[in-house]
């Protein structure tokens, strides 16, 4: 449905971090960053894992969720599963959590440092049915893999 340029989109990223390692700035611009650039967007940004659940982090779009248990919705199942999950229809996902009552579909990457360490997810909302694609799902996996490595993460948030 939509075709986004992954590699351009890399190059953005990774332009965007140069000489930045703050984790907190490069969270606040990357979610602008993908804002600006994916079409059909109407929320996207981070949770962080604290004490064994997901806290809201720097976003773009409408107030949203503040709190999301592991396991719960689709972004704690993706956190759970350390893997990407693209829904194309959420009122299809059991458990989908409702923070904004025009999203219709959703994309979630895990944020994984090459230990394994999960510090959070990436989460991606629609207002259109069947939005994202494994496409997305990898293109997106690895811009996280490029603000990951070029951002100095705390021991714990």
């Amino acid at each position: 449905m939509y075709s986004t340029d992954y590699a351009l989109l890399k190059r953005q990223l990774e332009s965007l971090l140069t000489g930045e390692d703050h984790w907190l700035a490069n969270l606040a611009n990357t979610s602008a960053l993908l804002f600006a650039e994916l079409a059909d967007l109407n929320w996207v940004g981070f949770y962080l894992l604290v004490e064994g659940e997901l806290v809201l982090g720097p976003f773009q779009g409408k107030p949203a969720c503040v709190r999301i248990p592991l396991g719960k919705g689709v972004c704690g199942t993706a956190a759970q599963r350390r893997e990407a999950i693209v829904v194309p229809d959420v009122h299809e996902f059991p458990g989908h959590i409702v923070c904004d009552e025009a999203s219709r579909s959703e994309l979630v990457v895990p944020l994984l440092t090459k230990e394994e360490r999960l510090l959070g997810v990436l989460d991606l909302d629609s207002p259109s049915l069947a939005r994202f694609s494994s496409e997305d799902a990898q293109g997106l996996t690895q811009a996280m893999e490029i603000l990951i490595s070029a951002t100095n993460w705390p021991e714990k948030f």
